[in-house]
């Protein structure tokens, strides 16, 4: 096994078994409640929750947000989710591919399509490889790959800076990423990996040609403390501690963005755990939630779990559009419904 596979071996395991979540900032969604509507005037068996992101539509606002890929493992969880995708009709984004461009012969591990012919894929690598050889021939790779509808662009500097033998350097890459966008015939949507994206830096990648912002807020599984189970020493492992909570939250990322975007497609990640934080992220103006953690646990148990998982969230959206007397996505964005809870 390579380092590369050890590495993603490691983060499975780290984010299965142990405690990485978030402890003190939350998503902020906590922060948002529903007005209920005690006579609704809708039939339930009515209420619509298709949706449409990049020109493609799906049976549900549900991004399967990205994990993994490069190991057996990975590849039985990633074949797992794939099929969901599509009998759901969900989005599903892999790992990082990385791994994938340097050795093909685990490209396997990523290459899902056969089993997910009408599910919207993205494909995925770290923007910062751009300052370290990538460019279009890679990206292309990454896409061909997987038959991908767009390509993610994940930004984490605040992982690579506690990993060990991380990736450190982002000087002048956001003019890269404007001539990737310009150069790829596909889709580019940039995402955090759970620290969020300003409105300032969301600004910048739209100006610079970006296709979509996934924010990835604070609140869910905390990369600094992934890279801190994984030190190779003290230090590391200490600056994980002390970076455990560090980000913004995912309401405020959708909420500033939206607030200035009224149209760039935009996605909320980042601690979301249910149907309802998923209704509330649609409310506040994201048009799809992706969600990992909960996913990653469910595919490693079995596909029944996945199942299970996906028909309670959309059970769950469902309800809250019906108890709020909102028919579909579109009315619940417009609506007053979600009011901000005053203490």
């Amino acid at each position: 096994m390579t380092n590369t596979q050890t590495r993603k071996a490691d983060h499975l395991r780290i984010c299965l078994e142990d405690d990485v979540q978030f402890r003190n900032l939350t998503n902020g969604l906590e922060n948002y409640r529903f007005a209920h509507s005690c006579l609704p005037e809708l039939n339930l068996e009515e209420i619509d929750i298709c949706t449409k992101f990049l020109h493609k539509t799906l049976k549900a606002p549900l991004l399967i947000s990205s994990m993994t890929g490069g190991t057996e493992q990975a590849k039985m969880i990633n074949c797992r989710l794939a099929v969901a995708a599509q009998k759901y009709g969900l989005a599903m984004g892999v790992g990082s591919q990385r791994i994938a461009v340097e050795n093909p012969e685990v490209a396997h591990t990523f290459n899902v399509r056969s089993l997910a012919p009408d599910a919207m894929l993205f494909a995925n690598l770290g923007a910062v490889q751009l300052n370290y050889t990538y460019g279009l021939k890679q990206c292309l790779q990454a896409v061909d790959i997987l038959e991908a509808d767009a390509l993610i662009l994940h930004l984490n500097p605040l992982q690579e800076c506690i990993q060990p033998h991380g990736d450190t350097n982002f000087k002048g890459l956001l003019q890269k990423i404007e001539q990737l966008c310009q150069q790829i015939d596909v889709p580019v949507i940039v995402k955090e990996v759970g620290n969020g994206i300003s409105l300032n830096m969301a600004t910048k990648l739209i100006e610079v040609g970006v296709d979509g912002i996934d924010v990835a807020g604070a609140g869910g599984t905390s990369w600094a403390k992934v890279e801190s189970e994984r030190a190779e020493n003290s230090l590391q492992r200490k600056l994980g501690k002390t970076f455990a909570d560090w980000g913004i939250s995912t309401a405020d990322c959708i909420i500033q963005i939206r607030e200035q975007y009224q149209n760039v497609p935009l996605i909320a990640s980042g601690g979301l755990r249910d149907g309802m934080e998923i209704a509330k992220a649609i409310a506040l103006g994201a048009d799809l939630a992706g969600l990992a953690f909960p996913f990653l646990q469910a595919a490693s148990e079995s596909e029944t779990a996945i199942d299970e998982l996906i028909e309670l969230l959309i059970a769950e959206i469902k309800i809250v559009l019906f108890c709020t007397g909102n028919a579909n996505l579109a009315k619940l964005k417009r609506s007053p419904s979600l009011n901000k809870v005053t203490s």
